[in-house]
């Protein structure tokens, strides 16, 4: 199948009564993954840090966007900016590491040296070279706007002015703010490798919960399955249950208060939030039927004598996270069987699903076309 027979076997148009989830290809198809790599994450503001990584002057940041280098740096004049992490000389990354301090950007293969603000200062044994603007040689600027703690990127600094983070976070912004997250600190980061296209992960953040009683038995005795509530925005899904007191003690000592609230933002980054604990999910594509999750944790208190509930409380996700790893994992081998072509949606459960699927089917339709 070419991409545009592909991209047309999904009918964005029907109802949720009458859906079909995106069909196999989708998943397993290489172009439709380099597709993505230029239309969602490339078109789409993205997570790259946490603010308070980048309280100094010199304060920097790395990411992967979209398959490109990206650095994040603090100004000397406090403005936090963000530009394509390669050098203009012979595009080498000009910072190295994944985050640190610096007074200045400078590339470890010829010395050519940035300041804070993109532009550049320094060429090493650079005379006699004609028609050479050094004023037009700075690192190439992506868009940089911060919301709560995250720092997001937008590789295309017009698209960004033209639709601001705010603006296209839409009412997650009101929800959150409801939360108080300022009252969380960061406390570790893990990451996990799973062997499964990016996509099989949203699709079972975003099932309503349905697989919670199958799936997560632990979980279950603290969600209220049955009062589980989903509501779609225009390019986000809030999912969120009231909790009760669960026989897994474990689970039940971390997963407290009167409602567990899970924000998805398209493509890939989620909020998953319980009184007093957090933790966000970063989805990146590490190939067709390869992706990385990046969970950060944060706790209302970060104290050392709060040290082994946190870690309890990481343990307990740790089992969830693992329990889900499984399944999606299974998911990808069976998106490749002769047997499986696509699947229909529960109404009461699926339409965070959906959004996803139409929001992705939109993006790319749009990029294959001006191909």
């Amino acid at each position: 199948m070419d991409i545009a027979s592909i991209l047309n076997a999904y009918d964005p148009g029907l109802p949720l009564e009458r859906a079909w989830t995106i069909p196999g290809p989708y998943y397993t198809d290489p172009r439709i993954a380099e597709l993505e790599r230029q239309a969602v994450f490339g078109a789409t503001w993205q997570v790259v840090g946490r603010a308070d990584q980048l309280c100094a002057p010199g304060a920097f940041v790395t990411a992967t966007v979209g398959g490109e280098p990206i650095v994040v740096v603090r100004g000397e004049d406090g403005a936090l900016r963000g530009f394509f992490n390669v050098c203009r000389h012979h595009a080498a990354a000009v910072a190295t590491e994944a985050e640190g301090t610096c007074s200045a950007l400078r590339c470890p293969y010829h010395g050519w040296t940035y300041g804070l603000d993109g532009s550049l200062r320094v060429t090493p044994d650079f005379d006699g070279v004609c028609d050479f603007d050094k004023g037009a040689s700075g690192l190439a600027p992506v868009a940089v706007e911060t919301w709560e703690n995250f720092v997001f990127v937008h590789l295309d600094p017009v698209a960004g002015r033209r639709m601001a983070l705010r603006e296209f976070l839409g009412g997650v912004v009101d929800h959150v703010a409801k939360l108080d997250l300022s009252k969380l600190h960061f406390f570790q980061r893990r990451s996990y490798t799973l062997n499964c296209n990016w996509k099989v992960y949203v699709d079972n953040y975003l099932d309503g919960g349905y697989h919670v009683p199958y799936l997560h038995k632990s979980l279950n005795t603290v969600i209220e399955y049955k009062d589980y509530q989903i509501e779609c925005r225009e390019r986000s899904v809030l999912q969120w249950s009231p909790m009760k007191q669960g026989k897994d003690a474990e689970t039940a000592a971390v997963r407290r208060g009167e409602a567990a609230y899970y924000w998805w933002v398209y493509p890939n980054f989620m909020i998953n939030w319980y009184e007093g604990v957090m933790d966000t999910n970063l989805v990146l594509p590490l190939g067709v039927d390869r992706c990385e999750v990046i969970f950060d944790f944060y706790f209302d208190c970060i104290a050392a004598d709060t040290e082994e509930r946190n870690r309890q409380s990481i343990a307990v996700g740790e089992r969830v996270q693992q329990e889900d790893i499984d399944i999606c994992e299974a998911v990808q081998r069976g998106l490749s069987s002769r047997a499986y072509v696509a699947g229909r949606l529960a109404v009461r459960r699926e339409v965070g699903e959906h959004l996803f699927h139409r929001l992705l089917h939109a993006d790319l339709s749009r990029a294959a076309t001006r191909a």
